[in-house]
């Protein structure tokens, strides 16, 4: 029997020893400097490391913290990123051979001037900014091509080969695809813009996918995840396609899901790719246990509704997974509007939401917003503006990613960051170990606070309508 003065010493030992792990936490948070790297709304200061170095005291004040708790934790990170369109390739490709090299190793690259892109999302097939409408199987009128003989990457060469040295430069990177249009021959209406897939053809449009993955293996590009459609509540725009829940719920159920498993893929299936406002598109599918097997989790955009829903369909289907996979910035945007709407929105909410990942849309266009499909986007601005051969503009979009891309690696986790009125955050524990902590300030005042771990406080102060990135 274990007597009362056992028990006590044990307990004692547990103080002792907890009261022991406590103090060795705070003597290590003394020891960490926190580096900051600021951007600014009024484009005063981009992306720039903060001379002055932080650290940790027990000194106390009346400022408002933000409390960082490692202990608690979120989701892994697959990454952060854009969409590269045939477009963004076109233009890249007029660059000289060494700006284009440089502009490369800056956008996934891992020295100090990269800001190391760790995802990307890709078109299968022609998407609105591309300068022609094409398929990996397109035919003469009347004709068609159950077996798919005819199928070819040949109009995405370009495409192919930029994403080979991408790989060398980083050969971990992440990439989701997903079609805008199949071939018109499948569709019930004949044309790239709208109509719906033939339910005669959803067992071919499976094998597409497949061929798909299968070539771009052939060309040593791993395609982590496809979504069965982009936007499919929007048919109107060119190339698009309008597939409901159902139509979608039963194409993965009966063909897509089981052409993937007879080919031996790994390649996630994941939902939806459209607007926070119908989560009742992603749950439809979800619900049904047959589709559901074959589906990883669901994606999302926020031209319409709120980024909260992300955290709902998680609530609902906690094994599922959710990503956000597009929002652009626009021609007629400013510089200041979108950092701040995009930063608190598709980087720290859609992380906050439980997202896998963050996207913007078009990593690159000319200076006249080109190229696009006949009805394609005509005010869609890429995160680089390629002026001629030998110059490139960062715009706003760059920005965005880069405050997290930067030094948020693949496979950092989230953990527990307190927010205030005007403070918005989000934090993360990097495979390193270092703590990555991103704060905006979208109010009208500038905002003292303390970053609080370990029991410790580091004070700094973020101008108003600001980001900063703080690395300990």
């Amino acid at each position: 029997m274990i007597t009362k003065k056992i028990v006590s010493i044990i307990y004692s030992v547990a103080l002792i020893s907890c009261v022991s792990c406590n103090s060795l936490a705070q003597e290590e948070t003394s020891k960490k400097n926190i580096d900051a790297w600021l951007t600014k709304a009024d484009e005063t200061i981009k992306l720039q490391k903060q001379s002055s170095i932080l650290s940790f005291t027990t000194a106390s004040n009346s400022y408002q913290n933000i409390e960082v708790n490692p202990s608690k934790t979120y989701q892994t990170i697959d990454g952060f990123g854009y969409t590269l369109t045939g477009g963004s390739v076109e233009v890249i490709n007029q660059l000289s051979s060494a700006k284009k090299e440089a502009l490369l190793q800056e956008l996934f690259g891992n020295g100090e001037s990269s800001i190391g892109v760790s995802y990307l999302r890709l078109s299968i097939g022609v998407s609105d900014l591309n300068s022609s409408v094409f398929s990996y199987n397109d035919l003469p009128a009347g004709q068609t091509d159950v077996t798919l003989s005819q199928f070819s990457l040949s109009k995405d060469q370009a495409l192919v080969d930029m994403l080979k040295k991408i790989l060398t430069i980083n050969p971990n990177i992440k990439i989701i695809a997903t079609p805008w249009s199949p071939p018109v021959w499948m569709k019930d209406n004949g044309s790239s813009i709208g109509g719906s897939l033939k339910t005669e053809y959803y067992g071919v449009y499976a094998q597409y996918f497949v061929k798909y993955i299968q070539e771009m293996k052939k060309n040593g590009i791993t395609i982590d995840a496809v979504t069965p459609q982009n936007e499919p509540l929007h048919p109107g725009n060119n190339p698009s396609m309008y597939m409901t829940a159902e139509q979608q719920r039963d194409f993965i159920k009966n063909n897509l899901g089981p052409a993937f498993q007879t080919a031996n893929l790994s390649t996630k299936i994941i939902v939806y790719d459209h607007n926070c406002d119908k989560p009742e598109y992603p749950l439809t599918i979800l619900a049904d246990t047959e589709a559901s097997k074959f589906v990883d989790g669901s994606a999302f955009h926020l031209y319409a509704g709120n980024i909260l829903i992300l955290n709902n369909v998680h609530n609902a289907y906690p094994d599922k997974n959710v990503y956000f996979t597009e929002q652009w910035t626009g021609s007629t945007g400013t510089f200041s509007g979108d950092l701040m709407w995009h930063t608190k929105n598709v980087v720290i909410g859609s992380m906050r939401n439980w997202s896998k990942i963050a996207l913007e849309w078009n990593i690159a266009n000319d200076a006249a917003f080109n190229p696009h499909t006949p009805g394609g986007c005509t005010e869609c601005k890429g995160a680089i503006t390629i002026n001629n051969s030998e110059t490139f503009t960062r715009n706003v979009g760059y920005y965005i990613i880069a405050q997290a891309s930067k030094f948020i690696p693949q496979n950092s986790v989230r953990i527990s960051s307190t927010e205030s009125e005007n403070l918005s955050t989000v934090a993360f524990k990097t495979p390193a170990g270092k703590i990555a902590l991103i704060v905006l300030n979208d109010g009208a005042n500038n905002e003292t606070f303390n970053i609080k771990y370990n029991d410790k406080v580091a004070t700094t102060s973020l101008s108003a309508n600001s980001v900063a990135t703080y690395i300990f």
